[in-house]
């Protein structure tokens, strides 16, 4: 009787969470429609109350170790988890994703990736990768901030993927007099309900592998409240740096080593 309670409860939960996610599209679209040719930072700022708003309505609390830098432009990279990702960076950066091509044509998230101005690139496209740099390179140079998820793709979220390093090219060209900054940070989704999230959990959280969007949305909508960690490690400028390949792997070691820490009682368990 007490399970079936509980269900009760998460689907309605789920779907006033899920009005809720609807009245806020709803909004985003016409404002974000009419702030786009405006531009600036006015831009920017229905994004963020749109991704944060959304993080509330998933029951997402984040916990943030460091903080991110006000320096400007600066390169955002990331481990990548889940969609939810978008949400918990989306509420608290000023910047603007750099996405696969592919997401662009999705239903629903691909017409909102393109109002929060996300930067679409397609990696196999050796073809096209000088023209995705320098599209890279135009959005850093007029102050835009960049969030990038140099592993390519989602993953369970208890170890960081190797990075590709090919987007780093845009920081190994950077020829303007001021500096481009790297700030390397780890995610982690830490509890549920309040308790640790443990490795039964991870699928209902991280979505990778052949995982269905929508069954995986609700689910998680019905999951209960969330806690994402987030450490924002020191900002790297690339003065100090001119390789693509160094700047990736200094990176990835840094959130990787993140990463183990805050899952060490996850692996011993």
């Amino acid at each position: 009787m007490t399970h079936d309670r509980g269900c009760v409860l998460s689907t309605v939960r789920a779907c006033f969470s899920l009005i809720g996610l609807l009245f806020c599209v709803l909004i985003i679209i016409p404002v974000q429609t009419i702030m786009i040719p405006i531009g600036g930072k006015k831009a920017s700022l229905a994004p963020r109350l749109f991704f944060a708003s959304l993080s509330r309505i998933f029951g997402i609390r984040i916990d943030i170790i460091g903080q991110p830098t006000t320096l400007a432009p600066t390169l955002y990279v990331s481990n990548h988890i889940s969609w939810l990702d978008i949400f918990v960076f989306g509420g608290i950066l000023r910047g603007s994703f750099v996405a696969r091509g592919d997401l662009k044509g999705w239903p629903i998230f691909g017409y909102l990736s393109t109002l929060q101005q996300t930067v679409f690139v397609d990696r196999d496209s050796p073809v096209r990768a000088g023209k995705q740099l320098d599209q890279l390179s135009e959005r850093l140079q007029a102050d835009d901030s960049l969030i990038l998820f140099p592993e390519g793709t989602s993953s369970p979220g208890t170890k960081v993927l190797p990075f590709k390093s090919s987007l780093f090219a845009v920081a190994e060209r950077w020829t303007e007099d001021r500096p481009l900054y790297i700030q390397p940070m780890s995610l982690s989704y830490t509890a549920i309900n309040g308790m640790p999230l443990t490795r039964h959990y991870r699928p209902y959280v991280g979505w990778y592998g052949d995982m269905d969007l929508p069954p995986h949305f609700w689910q998680l909508l019905k999951l209960g409240r969330l806690t994402a960690t987030i450490e924002f490690h020191d900002p790297i400028s690339t003065t100090n740096m001119t390789s693509r390949k160094k700047m990736s792997a200094q990176c990835q070691q840094t959130i990787a080593a993140s990463v183990e820490r805050l899952h060490g009682w996850d692996r011993a368990a």
